[in-house]
């Protein structure tokens, strides 16, 4: 009986994302395109977003889409629902800075809760902050700020900024170095550094730094410049970080606790001047990445495909292409990387992020003023 009861459950909630998710009637799906292990197509469902930038699927299929100066959408029906979600905080929306990632509680069937990543104005500037939230009846309730990338600086470059929840319910969360590339070297600073807390903000005491004088104990791994893309993968439990390195040299990093990935000390690229940044490539102690993109690709975005409606794809992770306009689909043999090829290659201007939806397809959103979420279906 309890497995009737579960099947019926099951069938109703396939039924009711596959209504959330469907596409209006003028959606537009282009011509079959061809990887090197699928047939897809491409289809667009809105281009009513301002500069989205992260998106996180909600149980009943609703799609929650974050815009970078500062507003909360919401994708239901087949639709980008007009009004916005209300109780969002103040950000510092200027340069690279606004409202960032959005990442779904483990438990948010139970507790509603939600976390928001975003550029935070305060005394010295701005920095990357980490808020949690209740979800009810679409808005926001009872924001709290759980942490912030200290110390704040003036600017709007490099904020991050990604969350992902691991296996055993520990957030991460992204930080980049705010354009002052020592910070990153500098253990008392938490610019250039993912961190590891629990969902309540606090810190792990597992954490690699806990009791370590001169370091703060939020920080999992150090010495990154601008990791803009984080996903676990769910075949292995590890997480993932791709990040921008200046003219030439972005990476593509396994994390490891404690692990140094050099910013600026070891580097593939040069400064946007043409000048070197460091003559090493590698150095003693410090963690090499997995890929390393030279000229830029300016990945954004990170996604591991875990779906059955693209079989050839089962076990990819999926980044967005900003300075490349494409979609890269990297391949692994556990944690080791054998190759890539680039999709939709001039299709979709600056893919912003990249996700997994509850229907086994792919959705991307696009960073432009008229900002497009499409959506790759098999063809």
């Amino acid at each position: 009986m309890l497995g009737k009861v579960f099947l019926g459950r099951r069938r109703l909630l396939t039924a009711t994302v596959a209504a959330a998710l469907a596409a209006p009637a003028v959606a537009r799906a282009q011509q079959v395109m061809r990887s090197s292990k699928v047939s897809y197509s491409l289809r667009m469902l809105t281009l009513d977003l301002e500069q989205p930038w992260g998106m996180a699927f909600l149980p009943d299929g609703r799609l929650l889409i974050t815009e970078r100066p500062g507003r909360l959408r919401i994708f239901a029906n087949g639709r980008l629902e007009r009004a916005p979600v209300g109780g969002l905080p103040k950000v510092f929306a200027r340069g690279q800075g606004g409202l960032l990632d959005i990442c779904l509680h483990p438990d948010f069937a139970r507790n509603a809760q939600l976390y928001l990543t975003y550029s935070g104005e305060g005394e010295g500037g701005a920095a990357t902050v980490l808020a949690r939230a209740e979800f009810r009846n679409n808005a926001l309730v009872g924001v709290q700020r759980l942490f912030e990338a200290l110390p704040r600086t003036s600017g709007g470059l490099h904020f991050g900024s990604r969350i992902v929840f691991d296996q055993a319910g520990l957030l991460y969360v992204t930080c980049g170095e705010r354009y002052q590339m020592q910070r990153a070297q500098n253990l008392a600073d938490l610019g250039g550094k993912v961190v590891r807390l629990r969902d309540d903000g606090s810190v792990p005491p597992d954490n690699p730094f806990v009791g370590r004088e001169g370091a703060r104990p939020e920080i999992f791994t150090w010495g990154h410049r601008n990791p803009q893309g984080m996903a676990m993968n769910p075949a292995t439990g590890r997480i993932w970080v791709a990040e921008h390195g200046p003219r030439g040299g972005d990476e593509l990093n396994l994390l490891k606790a404690g692990a140094n990935y050099g910013w600026p000390r070891a580097t593939h690229g040069i400064d946007y001047s043409g000048s070197t940044i460091s003559p090493n490539k590698s150095l003693p102690g410090m963690e090499d990445p997995v890929r390393v993109w030279v000229p830029s690709i300016s990945p954004s975005g990170l996604a591991f495909y875990s779906g059955d409606r693209f079989p050839g794809w089962k076990g990819s992770v999926f980044t967005g292409a900003l300075s490349d306009n494409a979609l890269i689909r990297i391949e692994l043999d556990g944690d080791r990387y054998l190759g890539e090829e680039r999709l939709l290659v001039d299709l979709l201007p600056y893919i912003r992020d990249v996700r997994q939806g509850p229907d086994g397809l792919l959705y991307l959103v696009t960073h432009t003023d008229s900002g497009g979420l499409y959506r790759l279906e098999p063809a």
